[in-house]
């Protein structure tokens, strides 16, 4: 039954995060690129909340999967569409628009983290939700949520192309080493293939490391 409610509030979470998760972290790549002079996004409908803007369908559906498999959360939206010759600060620029996405989920996972950390500090709200079905259920959903969050941010943090931590790792090198590690770009999906495989735990360490922080545990 604790298996049972466990793996439904992971699907909710799921679904909660396909209608807001992925549409605020790609609408943060969006905002930041026309904030920055790159109207691209902003021309191809992508600066919006409209989830089905942002779908992608396959990135979804390994998310689900994932969700249902247990332990290792990983999924995509669509990515963003950006014009790097159009931002202001060059490089920088460019490290800052790809770090509006992972940074939007740091936040998404610490306001809903907000509420279950005082419940979790408080012993009389604690047992009040462990007695009631459906504050427990939204209880777990909730937890879910954060935990997707902080995975994907951690991913997306990866430097790695065509990771988000890529972007960031360029913008931050010299112009001379980002160009040289522009030329191993082809080798990212077969380094995230990797990760997926043998570097779950690895990734599950930091993401549990800072959902106990969110969490005050």
């Amino acid at each position: 039954m604790v298996f049972d409610e466990q793996l439904l509030s992971a699907l909710v979470a799921v679904g909660i995060f396909l209608l807001i998760g992925f549409p605020i972290h790609e609408f943060s790549h969006a905002f930041a690129a026309y904030k920055l002079g790159d109207s691209t996004a902003r021309w191809q409908g992508r600066l919006t909340l409209n989830p089905l803007s942002h779908f992608d369908p396959l990135g979804g559906g390994l998310l689900a999967l994932s969700a249902i498999a247990g332990g290792f959360f990983i999924g995509w939206a669509k990515p963003t569409p950006v014009n790097p010759y159009n931002l202001q600060y060059g490089r920088r620029g460019e490290a800052i628009v790809a770090l509006a996405g992972p940074l939007s989920n740091l936040i998404m996972a610490a306001v809903v983290a907000i509420p279950l950390r005082l419940i979790l500090a408080n012993p009389a709200m604690r047992l009040e939700v462990q007695t009631n079905d459906v504050l427990f259920f939204i209880f777990l959903a909730a937890g879910q949520f954060v935990t997707i969050n902080v995975f994907l941010m951690i991913f997306n943090l990866l430097p790695i192309p065509p990771l988000d931590g890529w972007r960031v790792l360029l913008g931050l090198l010299d112009a001379r080493t980002s160009y040289t590690l522009r030329q191993y770009e082809q080798y990212g999906f077969i380094l995230i293939l990797i990760i997926f495989l043998a570097g779950g735990q690895i990734i599950g360490g930091f993401a549990d490391t800072v959902i106990d922080l969110l969490l005050g545990l």
